[in-house]
């Protein structure tokens, strides 16, 4: 039987803020293993990603977030949920940003988190602090601090790796003293299914534009491991209009090949295994307004 140590730390840390600002991009550092897709596109991710961080002295399990936006379809109302969730289920609060953005925190962080540093351990992570010069950044810190919201405001660049064992040491500190929840072999308690269908909606993102990825969502049909040859796997990609569902097939088929070549790049190197990957494009009209459809998808907080 695993002994843990004297004084071992465990416990929960929501990785909020905006679209776009590099959540996922972090998450997927600190574990040293993509878990989370990351595109040049906001909105990308739509429910909470488990990842967790197994060291010798604490487990840290980080919740990765959807950006906080203002709801325009169900879908989004069920994106805000999971994030909200997540911020309720946390013992530490990352909040995020980047350089970019200033020092002008948009109103759904302010509203929405910057309450919960009364009652909860909150730290801020400033991005992309490589894009700009210290004498520029030092301002930047200083502003933050008169919040008097966070414990603690760190610089980063999560795309080079730079200072995040500054993130790790600093969560641990205010985590709780607990033995770990999960194995400590293990990344993620998401069946390998959810990350071959995200895998797939990533190369979605990648490939086509403007409103496209945002209309589409992806279903696993099969997913049947053999003994000898490759994992077969099908996979309907969801959209909501006969004219999107021609744009990602293209023409003799050839977008759609694209997707799948990617995506079964992808699939194969985090299982480990080669992959037979099988797409159909399916049309679900108005699918993000859709309490039944969100809930076949798993987007639905109502099961």
């Amino acid at each position: 039987m695993e002994t843990i140590k004297p004084n071992y730390k465990t416990g929960y840390v929501a990785i909020v803020g905006e679209p776009n600002v590099g959540k996922s991009t972090l998450l997927n550092a600190l574990l040293e293993q993509k878990i989370s897709i990351v595109t040049n596109k906001p909105q990308t991710t739509r429910q909470r990603v488990l990842g967790i961080l197994s060291r010798e002295d604490a487990q840290i399990i980080f919740l990765d977030t959807p950006g906080l936006l203002k709801p325009k379809y169900l879908l989004h109302k069920e994106m805000v949920k999971s994030a909200e969730s997540a911020l309720a289920e946390a013992d530490v609060v990352l909040v995020m940003t980047q350089t970019s953005r200033g020092t002008d925190l948009p109103i759904e962080v302010s509203e929405r988190i910057l309450p919960l540093g009364k009652t909860k351990p909150m730290l801020l992570i400033i991005n992309k602090a490589d894009k700009v010069n210290k004498a520029d950044l030092l301002p930047m810190i200083a502003t933050f601090a008169k919040l008097s919201h966070f414990k603690e405001i760190i610089p980063i660049s999560a795309l080079r790796h730079d200072n995040l064992d500054a993130v790790v040491q600093s969560l641990i500190q205010y985590l709780p003293e607990h033995e770990a929840l999960y194995p400590q072999d293990i990344v993620s308690e998401s069946p390998e299914r959810f990350f071959v269908a995200e895998f797939i909606r990533e190369q979605l993102f990648e490939k086509f534009s403007e409103e496209i990825p945002y209309s589409t969502a992806v279903e696993i049909r099969e997913f049947k491991e053999r003994e000898s040859g490759k994992t077969f796997i099908s996979a309907d990609i969801i959209v909501e209009r006969d004219s999107q569902k021609g744009i990602i097939i293209g023409k003799k088929g050839e977008a759609l090949k694209s997707v799948g070549t990617s995506a079964r790049i992808q699939i194969e190197g985090f299982l480990q295994r080669a992959v037979f990957l099988e797409l159909h494009v399916k049309v679900k009209e108005k699918w993000r307004e859709s309490e039944a459809m969100l809930r076949q998808l798993g987007y639905s907080s109502k099961r």
